[in-house]
């Protein structure tokens, strides 16, 4: 993955940087000691490393604004970083570059039950979001399955989603404001405690931008009432194909889970092993839940095992208790580390329409032997948003290379059915490449020309989002 080349003036000038830096930051919030700046050399796509330049821990908005300002008059680029769990690679730095991390603006600064919202610093963990409020009845609905340590300020950044987003939408369905520092230093305000804003839908613009336009550091988020219960049921098939019909005829039947999630057997298997989740042996699983009272779940889930009935399942099983529950909950969020256990893997994130589930997995499995990489599927099935896992050996020259071919492969088919090339995961550098193939020459300029208005020098997380010969000429224009 072609990354651009330092400036060898910002490198000469690093001195001077750290002096300014080191003026408005304490000592242990400024890193710039190569062996330690290494800790930022990537996120969780750990196939791509390039250590920064340095990195910073502001822990106020002042501090921010200044790291920033001065960055800006200095023009280096500066990339923001959440907790670093970013699957494709949107928290990658460049070695001119500084890493701006938010884990230290991780406080809860109000909470209003009856207009149910919570404000919140962006480097708070998504699951301490809920974790703030559910002693009160209350929850934050976007769940990530690295929601124990993903970071607000990241879920925002790539509007992230969840397996319950089938439901409740994903981050831009929950946001509701937040604030901002623009790379000059200049703090705004979008949105707020409301229902909508005035004027242009700027919100909605930052929502998903992956750091191209600011650094989030304060989100006000939506919080709903926790449904009066849950219940999962577990549905083994035997093939991959008729579990895709089969999510796709729920939809059909306007039958609305909260969520529909998928696995085929090499993730089934690894789940298994990991979690002990009581997961049948078959080609592929489903786990569907619906939520409400007593009364409401019966009726849903009459109507959706008729359905799975129709499709011979291998398997059918309702949860019987909450632990039960938990448990098969479990095996689905631990399936990227379960499967990290096992084998190197790229997780992908294309997003198709439902009805084209069967169709496209067929394709993922012929692609995957034509290839001779194995690929494992596990994903948000009710929203049709994919994360095929291509499993790869790092060691073996020659493997991230077809790894990578796969991946376009598979991005494009998803595109050519009607879908998008990413769902919660951003662009970041895993995808720039493949944006021509979802869109025109004129809408990236379009693209860009927003990214000209926010950041006329274009030093916010370079070699991002768009294809690296036109983000490198709107930044040699910008000079």
């Amino acid at each position: 993955m072609e990354m651009p080349r330092p400036n060898p003036d910002i490198l000469a000038r690093k001195p001077q940087l750290l002096a300014r830096l080191s003026g408005v930051l304490p000592s242990d919030a400024l890193i710039s000691d190569p062996a330690e700046t290494r800790a930022y050399e990537c996120d969780a796509l750990t196939a791509y490393k390039c250590p920064p330049l340095a990195a910073v821990l502001p822990s106020s908005t002042q501090q921010v604004s200044d790291v920033l300002r001065i960055c800006h008059e200095m023009g280096v680029p500066v990339v923001p970083r959440g907790s670093g769990t970013s699957l494709a690679g949107g928290a990658l730095p460049t070695e001119d570059s500084v890493i701006l991390g938010v884990a230290r603006l991780n406080q809860v600064l109000e909470t209003d039950y009856e207009n149910r919202f919570i404000r919140v610093q962006s480097g708070r963990t998504n699951l301490s979001v809920t974790g703030a409020v559910e002693a009160d009845g209350f929850f934050y609905a976007p769940d990530p399955s690295s929601q124990l340590a993903c970071a607000i300020a990241g879920n925002v950044a790539m509007n992230s989603g969840g397996a319950h987003c089938l439901k409740y939408g994903v981050t831009t369905n929950n946001l509701m404001g937040v604030t901002m520092v623009l790379m000059d230093g200049t703090v705004i305000e979008l949105g707020g405690a409301h229902l909508d804003a005035a004027g242009y839908d700027l919100l909605g613009l930052v929502c998903g931008s992956e750091g191209q336009l600011g650094v989030v550091i304060e989100a006000t988020l939506r919080i709903l009432h926790k449904p009066e219960g849950a219940r999962p049921v577990l549905m083994g098939f035997d093939s991959n194909e008729v579990a895709g019909q089969c999510v796709s005829d729920i939809i059909k039947a306007g039958v609305l889970p909260v969520a529909i999630e998928f696995m085929d057997r090499p993730c089934i298997r690894a789940c298994e092993a990991f979690a002990r989740a009581g997961y049948p042996d078959c080609e592929a699983l489903l786990i569907v839940e619906v939520e409400g009272s007593d009364a409401e779940i019966d009726e849903q889930l009459e109507t959706i095992m008729e359905i799975a009935h129709s499709h011979n399942p291998v398997e059918l099983r309702q949860s019987t208790s909450a632990e039960e529950s938990a448990r098969i909950w479990l095996g689905r969020k631990s399936a990227f580390g379960a499967m990290g256990q096992i084998n190197d893997y790229m997780c992908l994130d294309g997003t198709i329409p439902v009805t084209e589930l069967p169709y496209v997995l067929r394709r993922i499995g012929e692609m995957s032997g034509e290839f001779g990489l194995d690929v494992a599927n596990v994903f948000h099935a009710g929203d049709g948003n994919m994360h095929p896992l291509i499993l790869f050996d790092a060691n073996k020259p020659g493997d991230l290379e077809r790894c990578e071919a796969l991946g376009a492969e598979i991005l494009k088919l998803c595109v050519e059915v009607g879908g998008c090339l990413t769902g919660e995961h951003g662009v970041g550098i895993e995808k720039r490449d493949l944006m021509t193939d979802q869109y025109a020459p004129e809408d990236l300029e379009i693209q860009m020309a927003v990214k000209d208005v926010f950041d006329p020098k274009w030093l916010l997380n370079p070699a991002k989002v768009f294809p690296l010969a036109a983000s490198e000429a709107h930044r040699i224009a910008a000079e």
